[in-house]
């Protein structure tokens, strides 16, 4: 069984080999996206693995169909990037990783908070050249603090616990009914009251056609004034052109951002030889109230480990004629 691994750095490989024996699976790690352009690398693979920026379009998904491809296999919780429609009509099952480490992600949000509201980058540059005032540094006390969590999943739960860890009040919102919310110290509101009551406000919810952009320029005016916003979710919940706007006018007081619609072209990358091509997230990144990660969040031991072994479990799994995770058109 020949497995094809697209978008996978070094720490793929090292968490793929140390969940697995070699002698198990024919593993090909290729670094490059996978495109029209790079599709041909899967030729013969029944298994091709892909990340979240890979090109899983009709077309793709149609030469891998060619090339001998039996099953797509994503080492991801979301699959927005993957036509579904196509795959079932190609007969080509989908699966994927609907949950790995909520922790990893949940803390990077913490992490975005906590380095914003006291400016940790500013002053990391400062001492670095010698300048130890404190001039523009001053941030606020989370506790007592409203704090908004859109998307009541895993992660989003994993979130409210440590913002009430904070002491802070905290509301959630979801189109589910969400249970023992008591034990987050949260409260399930509708989501109008959670971004115009939240002075933090967090997105860990799935990209739909009824998320989409579901932060736009109306949204944003609905916020407290200076409203610090974080997005570890997907990158085409905000509307990023909107938030420059908000920023510029204080609407809008801090903006972490994990995710970026556009970065398919850019994160995972090395462009610091070159021109940044995207003028939206050159301007984002002129702000001095603006934390731009390139999609980290995942990025811990456990979630790499966790990532890996459900992606193995997933491909042994179809193999024994028992597909798990598996995701379908409407879902």
């Amino acid at each position: 069984m020949r497995i094809c691994l697209f978008s996978s750095k070094p720490y793929d490989r090292e968490s793929f080999m140390a969940a697995t024996s070699p002698a198990d699976w024919n593993l090909h790690f290729h670094e490059t996206r996978l495109t029209s352009d790079s599709v041909a690398l899967a030729r013969g693979s029944e298994v091709v693995c892909a990340f979240i920026n890979d090109d899983l379009s009709a077309a793709v998904l149609e030469q891998l169909a060619a090339g001998g491809t039996r099953l797509i296999a994503l080492r991801s919780a979301g699959y927005n990037h993957v036509d579904l429609a196509a795959a079932q009509h190609l007969g080509l099952p989908v699966v994927r990783v609907p949950a790995y480490s909520p922790h990893a992600v949940a803390e990077h949000a913490a992490a975005l908070v906590l380095a914003l509201n006291r400016r940790i980058h500013r002053a990391f540059n400062r001492t670095r050249e010698g300048d130890f005032s404190l001039h523009g540094l001053t941030g606020f006390d989370l506790y007592g603090k409203t704090v908004g969590v859109v998307g009541g999943g895993k992660i989003g739960q994993a979130f409210a616990r440590i913002m009430h860890g904070f002491g802070c009040q905290v509301l959630i919102y979801d189109p589910f009914p969400l249970g023992e919310l008591d034990t987050l110290g949260a409260r399930q509101a509708p989501l109008d009251e959670v971004i115009s009551a939240s002075d933090i406000l967090s997105l860990h919810c799935p990209l739909t056609d009824e998320s989409y952009h579901l932060i736009d320029s109306q949204r944003l005016a609905r916020m407290k004034p200076g409203t610090m916003l974080i997005n570890t979710g997907r990158g085409a919940l905000v509307d990023a052109p909107a938030l420059i706007e908000a920023l510029k006018n204080g609407q809008l007081g801090y903006l972490g951002l994990d995710v970026y619609e556009e970065e398919s072209e850019l994160f995972f990358e090395d462009h610091s030889d070159l021109p940044l091509q995207d003028d939206t997230l050159a301007r984002l990144l002129t702000f001095p109230n603006v934390i731009v990660t390139a999609h980290q969040a995942f990025l811990t031991r456990e979630a790499l480990g966790a990532i890996a072994r459900t992606t193995l479990d997933n491909i042994a799994a179809w193999i024994a004629g028992n597909p798990s995770n598996e995701v379908r058109p409407g879902a």
